[in-house]
């Protein structure tokens, strides 16, 4: 099976907060798709695609049960950076622009992360990993 690209769906509760959470990080808001239903972002160098719908209108569409992220979770997306300093800058950015620190910076074998939430409680974590 070939397949042309991939991108990730996400059920979020309010367009608005999102949008302004991910504009804050610095993320490119895929403006052509946006809507009352629907905030795109584009990620990394590679410009991979989340869409955050809203969670009614992603259940409708995929026709399966939202799960609650509060305490669990479905998926980890990380984010690289260069410099563990990065890492350290990225937890006041995420701090400040109200998403929640699940594990403050610490060592991962030859790298350095954290974990935290966007309002929705979708799980990132920011990761330095030498060579990567």
């Amino acid at each position: 099976m070939k397949t042309k690209q991939i991108w990730a769906n996400l059920a979020v509760a309010d367009i608005e907060r999102t949008t302004k959470f991910y504009t804050e990080l610095g993320f490119t808001s895929n403006n052509s798709m946006n809507s009352d239903e629907l905030t795109s972002f584009s990620f990394g160098q590679n410009n991979f695609i989340i869409n955050f719908f809203l969670k009614d209108v992603f259940q409708k569409n995929t026709k399966v049960e939202i799960s609650d992220l509060k305490d669990g979770n479905e998926i980890i997306f990380s984010l690289s950076t260069e410099t563990k300093e990065e890492v350290d800058e990225w937890t006041e950015i995420i701090k400040k622009a109200g998403g929640k620190i699940f594990a403050e910076p610490y060592e991962i074998g030859k790298g350095y992360t954290f974990v935290f939430s966007d309002p929705d409680d979708h799980k990132f974590n920011v990761l330095y990993w030498p060579g990567m």
